[in-house]
Protein backbone atom coordinates (compact mmCIF):
# COMPACT_ATOMS: atom_id res chain seq x y z
CA UNK A 1 0.00 0.00 0.00
CA UNK A 2 1.72 3.65 -0.80
CA UNK A 3 1.65 6.35 1.13
CA UNK A 4 -1.10 7.96 0.35
CA UNK A 5 -3.30 4.96 0.86
CA UNK A 6 -2.29 4.91 4.27
CA UNK A 7 -2.23 8.53 5.56
CA UNK A 8 -5.90 7.90 4.42
CA UNK A 9 -5.86 5.19 6.25
CA UNK A 10 -4.89 7.09 9.56
CA UNK A 11 -7.24 9.98 9.14
CA UNK A 12 -9.90 8.19 8.81
CA UNK A 13 -9.07 6.15 12.44
CA UNK A 14 -8.03 9.65 13.83
CA UNK A 15 -11.11 11.85 12.71
CA UNK A 16 -13.80 10.34 14.83
CA UNK A 17 -12.22 11.51 17.89
CA UNK A 18 -13.86 14.76 16.57
CA UNK A 19 -17.70 12.83 17.20
CA UNK A 20 -17.45 13.10 20.86
CA UNK A 21 -16.37 16.79 21.25
CA UNK A 22 -19.69 18.89 21.07
CA UNK A 23 -20.86 17.30 23.89
CA UNK A 24 -18.49 19.68 25.65
CA UNK A 25 -20.50 22.68 24.76
CA UNK A 26 -23.79 20.78 26.57
CA UNK A 27 -24.64 23.41 30.06
CA UNK A 28 -28.03 22.18 30.44
CA UNK A 29 -26.78 19.05 33.06
CA UNK A 30 -27.96 18.54 36.51
CA UNK A 31 -25.06 17.82 39.58
CA UNK A 32 -25.46 14.15 39.03
CA UNK A 33 -25.66 14.07 35.51
CA UNK A 34 -21.98 15.90 35.21
CA UNK A 35 -20.63 13.09 37.80
CA UNK A 36 -22.07 10.21 36.08
CA UNK A 37 -20.28 11.53 32.19
CA UNK A 38 -16.83 12.18 34.47
CA UNK A 39 -16.66 8.59 36.01
CA UNK A 40 -17.94 7.10 31.87
CA UNK A 41 -14.90 8.88 31.28
CA UNK A 42 -12.46 7.98 33.83
CA UNK A 43 -13.55 4.36 33.15
CA UNK A 44 -12.77 4.51 29.59
CA UNK A 45 -8.81 6.38 30.41
CA UNK A 46 -8.75 3.27 32.91
CA UNK A 47 -9.13 0.72 29.84
CA UNK A 48 -6.80 2.98 27.99
CA UNK A 49 -4.81 2.48 30.60
CA UNK A 50 -4.67 -0.90 31.00
CA UNK A 51 -4.38 -1.20 26.75
CA UNK A 52 -1.33 1.22 26.83
CA UNK A 53 0.73 -0.47 29.30
CA UNK A 54 -0.08 -3.65 28.63
CA UNK A 55 1.32 -3.00 24.55
CA UNK A 56 3.76 -1.13 25.75
CA UNK A 57 4.81 -4.42 27.80
CA UNK A 58 5.17 -6.62 25.13
CA UNK A 59 8.84 -6.56 24.15
CA UNK A 60 9.44 -6.71 27.37
CA UNK A 61 7.85 -9.61 27.63
CA UNK A 62 8.97 -11.23 25.00
CA UNK A 63 12.42 -10.38 26.47
CA UNK A 64 11.73 -11.85 29.57
CA UNK A 65 10.53 -15.30 27.36
CA UNK A 66 13.47 -15.23 25.32
CA UNK A 67 15.77 -15.53 28.26
CA UNK A 68 13.28 -17.93 30.07
CA UNK A 69 14.04 -20.53 26.61
CA UNK A 70 17.55 -19.69 26.43
CA UNK A 71 17.52 -17.72 23.33
CA UNK A 72 18.10 -14.14 24.45
CA UNK A 73 20.27 -12.30 26.84
CA UNK A 74 19.99 -9.98 29.91
CA UNK A 75 20.35 -6.46 27.58
CA UNK A 76 17.52 -6.44 26.07
CA UNK A 77 15.32 -7.14 29.29
CA UNK A 78 17.21 -4.53 30.92
CA UNK A 79 16.74 -1.58 27.89
CA UNK A 80 13.24 -2.38 27.41
CA UNK A 81 12.47 -2.66 31.32
CA UNK A 82 14.43 0.99 31.80
CA UNK A 83 12.72 1.99 28.79
CA UNK A 84 9.19 1.36 29.76
CA UNK A 85 9.58 2.81 33.46
CA UNK A 86 11.64 5.77 32.03
CA UNK A 87 8.67 6.47 29.59
CA UNK A 88 6.29 6.17 32.61
CA UNK A 89 7.77 7.82 35.03
CA UNK A 90 8.54 10.68 32.91
CA UNK A 91 4.61 10.77 31.35
CA UNK A 92 3.50 10.79 35.24
CA UNK A 93 6.14 13.59 36.55
CA UNK A 94 6.06 15.52 34.18
CA UNK A 95 2.45 16.32 34.78
CA UNK A 96 2.95 15.88 38.86
CA UNK A 97 5.64 18.75 38.23
CA UNK A 98 3.08 21.34 36.11
CA UNK A 99 1.00 20.93 38.97
CA UNK A 100 2.89 22.16 41.52
CA UNK A 101 4.08 24.69 39.18
CA UNK A 102 0.72 25.88 38.87
CA UNK A 103 0.06 25.64 42.89
CA UNK A 104 3.04 28.16 43.02
CA UNK A 105 1.73 30.66 40.70
CA UNK A 106 -1.51 30.79 42.54
CA UNK A 107 -0.04 30.90 45.54
CA UNK A 108 1.99 33.80 44.27
CA UNK A 109 -1.01 35.54 42.84
CA UNK A 110 -3.11 35.51 45.83
CA UNK A 111 -0.43 35.99 49.10
CA UNK A 112 0.45 39.89 48.13
CA UNK A 113 -3.34 41.54 47.39
CA UNK A 114 -2.24 44.67 45.47
CA UNK A 115 -2.22 47.69 48.23
CA UNK A 116 -5.32 50.51 47.02
CA UNK A 117 -4.17 54.14 48.60
CA UNK A 118 -6.18 57.10 48.40
CA UNK A 119 -9.82 58.57 50.11
CA UNK A 120 -11.85 55.49 47.95
CA UNK A 121 -9.63 52.79 49.69
CA UNK A 122 -11.23 50.16 52.02
CA UNK A 123 -8.81 48.94 55.17
CA UNK A 124 -9.84 46.70 57.87
CA UNK A 125 -12.94 44.85 58.36
CA UNK A 126 -14.85 44.44 55.58
CA UNK A 127 -12.55 44.82 52.92
CA UNK A 128 -12.49 41.80 50.56
CA UNK A 129 -10.22 39.30 50.67
CA UNK A 130 -8.04 37.23 48.41
CA UNK A 131 -10.63 34.02 48.98
CA UNK A 132 -13.55 35.96 47.92
CA UNK A 133 -12.59 36.72 44.72
CA UNK A 134 -14.55 35.75 42.04
CA UNK A 135 -12.71 31.97 40.43
CA UNK A 136 -12.16 33.63 37.15
CA UNK A 137 -10.33 36.31 39.24
CA UNK A 138 -8.30 33.75 40.71
CA UNK A 139 -7.17 32.01 37.70
CA UNK A 140 -9.36 28.86 38.47
CA UNK A 141 -11.85 29.52 35.86
CA UNK A 142 -9.59 27.53 33.16
CA UNK A 143 -9.25 24.10 35.11
CA UNK A 144 -11.43 22.27 33.23
CA UNK A 145 -10.09 23.50 29.83
CA UNK A 146 -6.45 22.88 31.54
CA UNK A 147 -7.61 19.18 32.65
CA UNK A 148 -9.35 18.55 28.55
CA UNK A 149 -5.90 19.61 27.38
CA UNK A 150 -4.00 17.32 29.20
CA UNK A 151 -6.44 14.42 28.33
CA UNK A 152 -5.96 15.35 24.91
CA UNK A 153 -2.06 14.74 25.32
CA UNK A 154 -2.40 11.69 27.28
CA UNK A 155 -4.70 10.36 24.22
CA UNK A 156 -2.69 11.89 21.65
CA UNK A 157 0.40 10.09 23.11
CA UNK A 158 -1.98 7.05 22.84
CA UNK A 159 -2.95 7.41 19.43
CA UNK A 160 0.31 7.89 18.33
CA UNK A 161 1.24 4.15 19.13
CA UNK A 162 -2.19 2.93 17.04
CA UNK A 163 -0.74 4.98 13.95
CA UNK A 164 2.28 3.09 14.18
CA UNK A 165 0.40 -0.17 14.30
CA UNK A 166 -1.98 1.14 11.40
CA UNK A 167 1.06 2.06 9.24
CA UNK A 168 3.56 -1.04 10.06
CA UNK A 169 0.61 -2.81 8.87
CA UNK A 170 -0.04 -1.43 5.41
CA UNK A 171 3.82 -1.07 4.87
CA UNK A 172 3.88 -5.42 5.50
CA UNK A 173 1.10 -5.82 2.89
CA UNK A 174 -1.57 -6.73 5.21
CA UNK A 175 -4.57 -4.66 3.90
CA UNK A 176 -7.71 -5.92 5.66
CA UNK A 177 -5.77 -6.32 8.98
CA UNK A 178 -4.51 -2.46 8.30
CA UNK A 179 -8.27 -2.08 7.90
CA UNK A 180 -9.28 -3.84 10.73
CA UNK A 181 -7.39 -2.54 13.28
CA UNK A 182 -8.71 1.64 11.12
CA UNK A 183 -12.14 0.03 12.30
CA UNK A 184 -11.72 -0.50 15.78
CA UNK A 185 -9.12 2.33 16.50
CA UNK A 186 -12.14 4.54 14.77
CA UNK A 187 -14.32 3.43 17.16
CA UNK A 188 -12.20 3.81 20.36
CA UNK A 189 -11.45 7.21 19.10
CA UNK A 190 -15.08 7.96 18.84
CA UNK A 191 -15.05 7.52 22.65
CA UNK A 192 -12.24 8.97 23.33
CA UNK A 193 -13.62 12.36 22.33
CA UNK A 194 -15.97 12.20 24.96
CA UNK A 195 -13.57 11.21 27.43
CA UNK A 196 -11.79 14.57 26.59
CA UNK A 197 -14.42 16.98 26.96
CA UNK A 198 -16.04 15.29 29.77
CA UNK A 199 -14.12 18.34 32.92
CA UNK A 200 -15.29 20.72 30.37
CA UNK A 201 -18.94 20.36 31.92
CA UNK A 202 -17.58 22.21 35.34
CA UNK A 203 -16.57 24.95 33.55
CA UNK A 204 -19.55 27.96 33.71
CA UNK A 205 -18.51 28.69 30.34
CA UNK A 206 -19.01 26.95 27.14
CA UNK A 207 -15.93 26.40 25.02
CA UNK A 208 -15.56 27.86 21.37
CA UNK A 209 -15.86 25.28 18.27
CA UNK A 210 -12.00 26.68 17.78
CA UNK A 211 -10.90 25.28 21.07
CA UNK A 212 -12.46 21.97 20.71
CA UNK A 213 -11.25 21.56 17.58
CA UNK A 214 -7.68 22.01 18.96
CA UNK A 215 -8.35 19.60 20.98
CA UNK A 216 -9.04 17.17 18.50
CA UNK A 217 -5.97 17.70 16.64
CA UNK A 218 -3.99 17.21 19.54
CA UNK A 219 -5.81 13.72 20.25
CA UNK A 220 -6.56 12.50 16.94
CA UNK A 221 -3.82 14.40 14.93
CA UNK A 222 -1.01 11.79 15.52
CA UNK A 223 -2.84 9.18 14.67
CA UNK A 224 -1.77 10.15 11.29
CA UNK A 225 2.07 10.94 11.89
CA UNK A 226 2.19 7.59 13.33
CA UNK A 227 0.72 6.00 10.45
CA UNK A 228 3.23 7.54 8.47
CA UNK A 229 6.09 6.91 10.53
CA UNK A 230 5.31 3.48 11.15
CA UNK A 231 4.52 3.28 6.85
CA UNK A 232 8.20 4.07 6.89
CA UNK A 233 9.62 1.57 9.63
CA UNK A 234 8.88 -0.78 12.68
CA UNK A 235 10.59 0.25 15.94
CA UNK A 236 9.48 -1.24 19.19
CA UNK A 237 11.46 0.95 21.25
CA UNK A 238 9.63 3.89 19.49
CA UNK A 239 6.44 1.95 20.75
CA UNK A 240 7.49 1.25 23.66
CA UNK A 241 8.73 5.28 24.72
CA UNK A 242 5.64 6.60 23.28
CA UNK A 243 2.87 4.21 24.94
CA UNK A 244 4.87 4.59 28.76
CA UNK A 245 4.35 8.28 28.00
CA UNK A 246 0.99 8.04 27.50
CA UNK A 247 0.36 5.32 30.36
CA UNK A 248 1.92 7.98 33.02
CA UNK A 249 -0.12 10.82 31.37
CA UNK A 250 -3.30 9.28 31.19
CA UNK A 251 -2.90 7.39 34.92
CA UNK A 252 -2.61 11.27 36.48
CA UNK A 253 -5.81 12.45 34.96
CA UNK A 254 -7.23 9.32 36.10
CA UNK A 255 -6.20 10.30 39.82
CA UNK A 256 -7.34 13.71 38.82
CA UNK A 257 -10.67 12.91 37.95
CA UNK A 258 -11.24 10.45 40.39
CA UNK A 259 -10.76 12.98 43.08
CA UNK A 260 -12.85 15.54 41.45
CA UNK A 261 -15.87 12.87 41.16
CA UNK A 262 -15.37 11.62 45.03
CA UNK A 263 -15.66 14.91 46.37
CA UNK A 264 -18.58 16.08 44.09
CA UNK A 265 -21.02 13.47 46.16
CA UNK A 266 -23.58 10.73 44.02
CA UNK A 267 -21.30 8.15 45.13
CA UNK A 268 -23.28 5.44 43.18
CA UNK A 269 -23.64 7.62 39.53
CA UNK A 270 -19.37 7.41 40.12
CA UNK A 271 -19.44 3.71 40.15
CA UNK A 272 -22.05 2.92 37.81
CA UNK A 273 -20.11 5.21 35.05
CA UNK A 274 -16.94 3.83 35.95
CA UNK A 275 -18.02 0.83 34.92
CA UNK A 276 -20.01 1.60 32.03
CA UNK A 277 -16.96 3.14 30.77
CA UNK A 278 -14.78 0.02 31.00
CA UNK A 279 -17.08 -1.93 29.37
CA UNK A 280 -17.28 0.55 26.27
CA UNK A 281 -13.48 0.28 26.24
CA UNK A 282 -13.41 -3.28 26.68
CA UNK A 283 -16.21 -3.61 23.97
CA UNK A 284 -14.68 -1.67 21.28
CA UNK A 285 -11.70 -3.71 21.56
CA UNK A 286 -13.20 -6.86 21.32
CA UNK A 287 -14.03 -5.69 17.73
CA UNK A 288 -10.46 -4.53 17.25
CA UNK A 289 -9.47 -8.35 18.33
CA UNK A 290 -12.12 -10.33 17.02
CA UNK A 291 -11.35 -8.75 13.61
CA UNK A 292 -7.55 -10.25 13.96
CA UNK A 293 -6.10 -6.68 15.47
Amino acid sequence: MGTGETLLLGVIAGATILLGLPLGRVRSLAAGTRVLLNAVAVGILIFLLWDVLSHAFEPVDQALGGLHEGTGAFGPVIGYGLLFLTGLSVGFGALVAYEAWMQRQRRVGTAAPATVSGPGARRGPGAMAATELPARARGDAGAGRRMALLIAVGIGLHNFGEGLAIGGSAARGEIGLATLLVVGFALHNGTEGFGIVAPLAADQTRPGWGFLLLLGLIGGGPTVLGTLIGHQFDSDVLSVAFLTLAGGSILYVVLQLVGLGWTGGHRFRLYAGVFLGLAVGFITDMIVTAGGG
